[in-house]
């Protein structure tokens, strides 16, 4: 049996994170250009319902590093916000 538990994330002092999102198997998560547009929109939308600041961000074929700071809410919650809208459109 494998233990697949993960590691608890440690809560930030400054409020800033480097975030990797990634596809499962490391499977493509942008395949054409709207693609990498619609995430960007969604994480835009994600701010309008959170507080959180992106100071930067990279788009890749198949995972995506952010630097995120965030103010009030959960940094689980912001990645979860961007994330799921994401995964909806597909």
């Amino acid at each position: 049996m494998i233990n697949m538990v993960r590691i608890a994330r440690e809560k930030s002092q400054t409020g800033i994170y480097h975030i990797m999102l990634r596809g499962i198997d490391k499977r493509n998560i942008f395949i054409n250009n709207s693609d990498y547009e619609k995430f960007i929109e969604h994480t835009t939308k994600a701010k309008e319902k959170a507080e959180f600041t992106v100071y930067g961000y990279c788009l890749m074929t198949n995972h995506v590093h952010m630097l995120l700071k965030t103010e009030s809410e959960e940094i689980g919650d912001v990645i979860r916000r961007i994330t799921v809208g994401y995964a909806q459109y597909h």
